[in-house]
């Protein structure tokens, strides 16, 4: 029988879980720094092609210096934090579809016909495919997904924790050579390079294996919502008016008509500013770079830049035309209140990004994340596995340190030079072993905190949430939880199949040396 008092006890809101996270943060680094903790690991000489030995420490931030810097970094460090600034942006795009009538006669049109677990499969693997265009995509598809599913009568929620699931989980698997593989591959070739110079990586290397990661990702997410999630959830109470069933009118076609027409316009004149080698084009792009992707995505890059703009213009363009199609917007004063309707009361979702970004950037200041990482690279790099059992370790390693260091660069520059030799040794390829690095990270991602989208995630859970009590960080996680137990798992037995059959990963790439 429970005490009384404790039946109606509320879960610790989301801003003072971070602020306990943040308290938490300072006192360990000031524990372990005392301690001397610290890790080595090896990092490659570009020069030499040889592997010299990194220590790092934890810096501690319970002192007079580190409170020094918590208490001069905070606001610049929030003001940067880019996650804030490129959700608002994006949130009046996505305000004027939605308050022009735009999305919801584009969902009925697309959806009104299929059935939930169809719609729930392409939305998802849309969003896995939407990682090769890096974390922009949590701010795109966290907001629709939870618009989709509530234009479909159905809890927003859904959409929201599958959207989640599917974006952090397969942020790190996709048929497409993204930036981060580029980069990833950088720091692979670096690593066995220390072995075996001339060692060359095409970027379809993993071609086959992520394709085939991709679909069983999909199905497994469409799954796991249907039949978990969906049912776990409480029952959305619509109003009459929202459950009456919609019927797109000619007028409304007529809209989608001028907006499709005008954003594929838009589209063209875009698509051919970022084709290399044409007439007047690639403008966008970044030409000191070799590969495409690293045109595209550099940091000197145009269009890696402005990204978030063009989407936004989009989202503008199409419902704007649309309104105008429908008489939604009659003029420009329609226009303008139409770009703020996503931004309405979301006054706690900036709050707890603030706190969010205050324990990010104090957390990353600690290096506590790359010195855990550095103890798992040492770990593995001194192991004598081999085979099947080195495999297990170093997907296990990975999801580990992914709770810890979500960033997957960071993370690689770590990992890379001792495990990369290592695999080799044991005849595992550098492209499979990047492949397990890939896999593991998706096993994990959705359920660190650390990571800078999860505040998001938590937000929009918020924004849509009609219980009494608050959205908890540790009901978002139980959310995200069976996602990644299932995945992981399944995507460990896929790599061992793969490992121990020897079929080809790419064009012309092996798991095995040999």
């Amino acid at each position: 029988m429970k005490k009384k008092g404790m039946k109606n006890k509320k879960p610790l809101h989301p801003l003072m879980v971070y602020v306990l996270f943040i308290v938490i943060t300072v006192l360990l680094s000031g524990v372990l720094n005392l301690l001397d903790i610290q890790s080595t690991f090896y990092k490659v000489n570009l020069t030499s092609l040889e592997l010299i030995p990194v220590t790092e420490v934890v810096k501690s931030l319970f002192s007079f210096s580190g409170i020094k810097y918590i208490f001069t970094s905070t606001v610049a460090n929030f003001a940067n934090f880019t996650v804030l600034s490129n959700l608002i942006i994006l949130l009046m795009g996505i305000s004027i579809m939605d308050k022009s009538g735009f999305l919801q006669t584009a969902i009925t049109l697309t959806t009104k016909k299929l059935k939930k677990k169809t719609v729930t499969y392409f939305f998802v693997l849309i969003c896995i495919l939407a990682s090769v265009f890096g974390n922009l995509s949590y701010l795109i598809f966290i907001p629709l997904g939870a618009l989709l599913f509530y234009y479909g009568k159905r809890n927003p929620a859904i959409g929201i924790i599958s959207s989640f699931a599917a974006l952090s989980c397969g942020s790190a698997i996709n048929v497409f050579f993204t930036s981060s593989d580029s980069e990833l591959l950088n720091y692979t070739l670096d690593a066995i390079h220390t072995l075996k110079s001339g060692y060359e990586i095409k970027t379809t290397a993993f071609l086959i294996i992520m394709l085939v990661a991709v679909l069983l990702i999909s199905y497994i997410i469409t799954i796991v919502t249907e039949n978990i999630i969906a049912k776990k959830l409480p029952k959305y109470e619509f109003s009459e008016s929202e459950l009456e069933e919609d019927i797109v009118t000619k007028d409304e076609k007529k809209g989608m008509i001028y907006a499709c027409t005008s954003a594929f316009i838009y589209l063209i004149i875009f698509i051919y500013s970022i084709i290399p080698n044409l007439p007047l084009s690639g403008a966008l792009l970044d030409n000191s770079e070799i590969r495409y992707i690293d045109k595209l995505f550099s940091v000197n890059s145009f269009f890696s830049n402005g990204f978030v703009f063009v989407v936004t213009i989009l989202f503008i363009i199409l419902g704007l035309f649309y309104g105008i199609g429908v008489k939604t917007i009659k003029n420009h004063h329609d226009f303008c209140n139409n770009l703020g309707h996503s931004l309405d009361g979301i006054g706690n979702m900036l709050v707890s990004i603030f706190f969010a970004s205050t324990f990010i950037s104090i957390f990353k200041q600690t290096n506590i994340g790359n010195v855990v990482v550095g103890l798992i690279a040492s770990f593995i790099g001194n192991n004598n596995f081999v085979g099947l059992p080195l495999v297990i370790m170093i997907f296990i390693g990975v999801a580990i340190a992914t709770l810890i260091l979500p960033s997957s660069v960071s993370k690689w520059a770590i990992l890379a030079p001792s495990i990369i030799p290592v695999a080799y040794n044991s005849e595992i390829s550098a492209e499979f072993t990047q492949v397990i690095f890939r896999f593991a990270e998706s096993a994990t991602m959705n359920l660190t905190p650390i990571l800078a989208y999860f505040i998001v995630y938590i937000a929009f859970l918020e924004k849509y949430n009609q219980g009494a009590n608050k959205i908890s960080i540790k009901e978002s996680i139980k959310y995200q939880l069976p996602y990644s137990i299932i995945i992981g798992f399944s995507l460990l037995i896929l790599l061992l199949i793969w490992y121990i059959i020897g079929i080809p990963m790419g064009i012309g790439t092996f798991p095995t040396v040999s």
